[in-house]
């Protein structure tokens, strides 16, 4: 079956583990079989084994964001390896593009990219729906991979991987070396439940609202500069609310307050200029699984909310920004359009 490597930065390996989740169907099929750097064994000539792992494995995921590209191992090392592979036809690199960064003017930016779009996993409002899209990507390169080798479904069955090792860390990363791995076969589903404190939330939960103030006040000032007419206001009032108003022509056509706190304990928005906690038309509260901390939607608005996602910081934002600037896309709720 189709081997398949992470090439990645350790600042992101807490995605690489979701993407690795993701994929466990196809390994449960027999379709794929998926190493990465925390299978290193004691004893083995690192250089010598990564230089085997690069000329070898079939499917290639490189794991794009700042710091992937800014480290000379996965950059100078892995990276144009794994490209020369790709355009000799011996293996075929997947540019998985986690966080937002300028990966288009790389090497690998002439090659398709996942998620869709190679929109930033980062940037999706629920993170299994990105990694989603990425499975779909390796299955379908995985099978191409079995067709051109001949491969039937009745061969796909799962089996025990060989015994490999992945990438040594950087100088940068040895700070936090990969302990080391069992001889022999085993399972890959080795990931525990993390516990979250209320510290972890209270503090998810104000870094939060000082990302949606900044995306806020971000997109203001670039509504203004691309709509002609348009000027678009953003007023901190203090630590745990904002004012956000759009004006066109002068004449005020959106304003919204976004506040931290209230009976809900969440970050709330609520149409118009108030210094009430009270009321709000959309909420967001702090949730969590065995993984990581989301928010979720109360689902109030009319304007895209789900109540059943799991939101990012950037997911939530966007899902606030919609229900003020919503109105003003539709000719049929435009206040002066109507």
């Amino acid at each position: 079956m189709p081997s398949v490597f992470f090439s990645y930065c350790h600042a992101d390996e807490e995605l690489r583990d979701q993407l690795e989740k993701q994929l466990a169907m196809l390994k449960h099929q027999g379709i794929i079989e998926t190493w990465h750097d925390r299978r290193i064994v004691a004893g083995q000539e690192i250089d010598k084994t990564i230089d085997e792992h690069i000329n070898s494995d079939d499917i290639i995921l490189l794991l794009v964001s700042p710091d992937f590209l800014a480290s000379p191992y996965c950059y100078d090392r892995e990276m144009k390896r794994a490209l020369e592979r790709h355009e000799s036809d011996e293996a075929t690199v997947i540019p998985v593009i986690l966080r937002a960064c300028e990966w288009h003017h790389a090497p690998f930016g002439k090659l398709m990219a996942t998620p869709t779009d190679g929109k930033p996993v980062k940037q999706w409002a629920d993170l299994d729906d990105a990694f989603l899209q990425v499975a779909k990507s390796v299955r379908a390169v995985a099978a191409e991979h079995a067709r051109k080798m001949g491969v039937t479904k009745a061969d796909l069955v799962p089996a025990s991987a060989p015994l490999r090792l992945a990438r040594p860390t950087t100088p940068t990363e040895a700070t936090n070396p990969a302990p080391e791995a069992t001889l022999g076969p085993r399972s890959s589903n080795l990931r525990l439940a993390k516990a979250f404190t209320q510290r972890d939330k209270d503090h998810f939960k104000a870094e939060t609202f000082e990302y949606i103030a900044k995306h806020f006040e971000n997109s203001l000032n670039e509504l203004q500069l691309r709509n002609p007419g348009y000027e678009g206001t953003f007023r901190r009032v203090d630590a745990n609310r904002f004012f956000a108003t759009v004006y066109e022509d002068g004449h005020d056509v959106a304003r919204a307050t976004v506040y931290l706190g209230g009976m809900l304990g969440g970050i709330h928005y609520m149409q118009g200029e108030t210094l009430d906690s009270n009321s709000y038309n959309e909420a967001l509260t702090i949730g969590h699984d065995d993984q990581t901390l989301f928010l979720t939607s109360m689902g109030m608005s009319a304007f895209g909310s789900n109540r059943d996602q799991k939101l990012t910081q950037q997911g939530a934002a966007e899902l606030l920004w919609e229900q003020l600037i919503g109105p003003l896309q539709s000719s049929s709720k435009h206040p002066r359009r109507r």
